[in-house]
């Protein structure tokens, strides 16, 4: 028929569309009815391999950014006297049965505090709601002598006993969604001398938390020497007495008992970020429920091998999740606490992938997944790489 156009025309007038959309700097694709519109970003190409050799294990892979700046230094001054007895009582301790606690023999020092228990996912977590300042010199010298224990408490964060770290399975730097309340950064595990308590929030935590005013009591002197009894008539029925310096009361020789506890509180205090790759992606995961860590160690692994390419790309995206500095405004976290969010720091840029994905639907896996990674970087080449590598780090690290 004469008056349709030729199969050529038709051709040049397709390519011609094609021509002025890309101009255009935008891209609409239509998938399963839903119409999604691309940021104006082009698709990044991935870098070509350089090493023949299989990359290194995640676990052996240390993060590297700036330290984290952490006020309130420790050193002269800070002086621990950790306690020898801990109390909860039903209802607030009242000032003139805190005056009778100090003036028992052997009692130096007296402190009450805030407590109370949370659930996370079901499990009960027992925690101390305290002042920063003024709970410092009641925890071991390690501990009172580290700074970022006590910045990550006054950030609203979770300080937690390494004994609950480990009961747990929980992660440094993970999120942890309080069963009916707000998320809680593990941002520090140490050991804390407090037999029963799980960890540490601030007092203004604790406030949001729900938790029971002054109800915590601890007391501090001579190791082994503060009664029991005395302290049970002072705070009446329905207080839970529990005596931390135990060991200190045994058939062991006090000398033996002090030496024991010196060692325990010896021990590392972990603070602040992961200390490898495999465990800052496990941490960054928790940001989004649903999300599997192994698509962040994938998308680490393609966009930048981990850290050790990153950028700036040919399209302009930066640091070791190669975000494009738009996107990262938006969706940009401080991962690690330190009072910024560095586009180039691993610690916050793989939470910041998290963030990104989880708002793309990540979290509710399938075909949400899918799209997700595809938002990442608009290439469906990307997506079934991004997504075998997953798999392949799934096998690896089950």
């Amino acid at each position: 028929m004469s008056g349709l156009p030729s199969l050529r025309a038709v051709m040049l007038m397709v390519i011609a569309v094609l021509a002025v959309t890309v101009a255009a700097g935008g891209l609409v694709v239509i998938l399963d009815g839903d119409v999604l519109k691309s940021a104006q970003e082009p698709v990044r190409k991935q870098p070509r391999p350089t090493e023949s050799r299989p990359a290194p294990r995640l676990d052996q892979m240390v993060p590297t950014a700036e330290p984290v700046k952490d006020f309130g230094q420790g050193g002269p001054g800070i002086t621990s006297t950790p306690p020898r007895v801990l109390a909860i009582t039903p209802s607030a301790v009242p000032k003139r049965t805190r005056f009778a606690l100090g003036e028992l023999t052997h009692v130096q020092k007296v402190i009450v505090v805030d407590a109370g228990a949370v659930k996370v996912s079901g499990t009960a977590l027992n925690l101390l709601a305290v002042d920063p300042a003024a709970f410092r010199s009641w925890t071991p010298q390690p501990v009172a002598d580290q700074p970022a224990v006590w910045s990550a408490l006054a950030r609203g964060e979770l300080v937690a006993d390494t004994s609950a770290m480990r009961k747990f399975g929980m992660i440094l730097g993970a999120m942890y969604q309080v069963d009916g309340g707000p998320r809680l950064r593990a941002a520090a595990s140490a050991g804390l001398g407090l037999k029963g308590v799980d960890g540490l929030v601030s007092a203004d935590m604790g406030k949001k938390l729900g938790f029971a005013p002054e109800v915590a009591v601890l007391l501090h002197g001579k190791s082994g020497k503060i009664s029991e009894s005395a302290v049970r008539k002072a705070l009446g029925k329905g207080a839970q007495v529990v005596m931390l310096d135990a060991a200190a009361r045994t058939a062991k020789t006090q000398q033996g008992a002090q030496q024991e506890g010196q060692q325990k509180q010896g021990q590392q205090v972990s603070v602040g970020r992961p200390g490898s790759y495999l465990e800052l992606y496990k941490a960054s995961a928790t940001r989004c429920p649903g999300l599997s860590w192994t698509v962040l160690a994938a998308i680490g692994q393609v966009e930048s091998s981990h850290g050790r390419n990153n950028g700036p790309s040919s399209a302009g995206a930066l640091g070791p999740m190669q975000f494009m500095p738009a996107t990262w405004k938006h969706y940009g976290v401080d991962g690690d606490g330190d009072g910024k969010s560095d586009i180039w720091s691993p610690y916050d840029a793989v939470p910041g992938a998290a963030n990104y994905l989880c708002a793309n639907g990540a979290g509710k896996g399938g075909e949400k997944l899918r799209k997700a990674i595809w938002f990442y970087n608009h290439s469906w080449d990307y997506v079934n790489k991004v997504m075998g590598i997953a798999a392949a780090y799934a096998r690896t690290y089950a």
